[in-house]
């Protein structure tokens, strides 16, 4: 791992008592490039999956049970982009974008959703492990940044008022992005509704212009840990609560019996048309970009 490693795929948790604020901060890094390198991407194209992934990690590690997921996922018609499609589980973090090439190439940098995507709708989905139960909530792909539509998904989904900045920078050698996620929560995390959760309480205004204040460059700065960003933003408040969350993963779960497993869900005749000269069916992931030949 090189020096400049250690303050990236992590993410620290927070909470604003006085203010009944929580949040989250992400730092991508390796993880990040990992995930990239699957694919080649034109510059444009890949900062959209690389702000995606910022926002599932952010998005994601609010779940509190062991194996719950959160699914990102935005389909489209029109534009350079068609499909992207991002998870988060327990620390592990994947995801894909496809994209057509000769259109991509196209896209000038700061670019709206709808030139990237034409039209199309962002589904944000959790799964929670224990009780199986999933909800969904969808919004359509408007506005200037993923970011601005995953706000629009908590004030019409959850009715909570959210702020979330992301940043990403990339050169020839390497990619790096991070993220602000802050929410207002008046009535407490656990047990109670939040109807009263409104964009003009006094605290949340206060909470959401300090936290608004922040940088691009401080949210991918590795010289500025995430601890030290948090009490930057927020060092005038009474009380500020961290907490280091499991350090972030590629997690491609693609393997001969994950694929099994699927493959035996469909009748006998339909796999034997799938199986190749070797009597083997291959399947091709597109996260990881690995083809398995799987017996079935």
């Amino acid at each position: 791992m090189r020096d400049d490693d250690t303050g990236f795929d992590r993410v620290l948790a927070f909470t604003v008592p006085a203010r009944h604020a929580r949040g989250r901060v992400v730092r991508l890094g390796p993880v990040l490039e990992t995930v990239l390198s699957a694919h080649t991407y034109p510059r444009v194209v890949k900062h959209v999956l690389a702000e995606a992934l910022v926002l599932t990690a952010l998005m994601g590690s609010l779940l509190k049970e062991d194996g719950a997921q959160l699914t990102f996922q935005a389909q489209a018609e029109g534009g350079a982009v068609d499909l992207l499609v991002c998870d988060y589980r327990d620390g592990e973090l994947r995801g894909y974008l496809r994209h057509d090439p000769d259109l991509a190439t196209r896209l000038e940098e700061d670019c709206s959703l709808e030139a990237i995507f034409g039209k199309g709708y962002l589904a944000i989905t959790f799964d929670l492990a224990v009780s199986n139960e999933r909800y969904q909530g969808v919004v359509p792909l408007e506005g200037t940044s993923l970011a601005h539509a995953c706000e629009s998904y908590f004030a019409m989904s959850e009715q909570v008022p959210t702020l979330i900045r992301v940043s990403v920078r990339s050169s020839d050698a390497r990619c790096v992005a991070g993220g602000l996620l802050v929410q207002h929560l008046p009535d407490g995390e656990e047990g109670k509704e939040r109807l009263h959760a409104k964009e003009q309480h006094p605290d949340w205004e206060h909470v959401s212009i300090m936290a608004g204040s922040v940088r691009p460059e401080e949210l991918v700065d590795p010289v500025l840990n995430l601890e030290q960003l948090v009490w930057r933003l927020f060092h005038e408040e009474e009380e500020v609560r961290v907490e280091p969350l499991e350090p972030l993963q590629r997690g491609c779960r693609c393997s001969v019996s994950y694929y099994q497993n699927i493959l035996s869900r469909f009748p006998e005749s339909e796999r034997i048309d799938m199986r190749d000269e070797t009597g083997l069916i291959p399947v091709d992931c597109a996260f990881c970009s690995k083809i398995l030949h799987i017996p079935a």
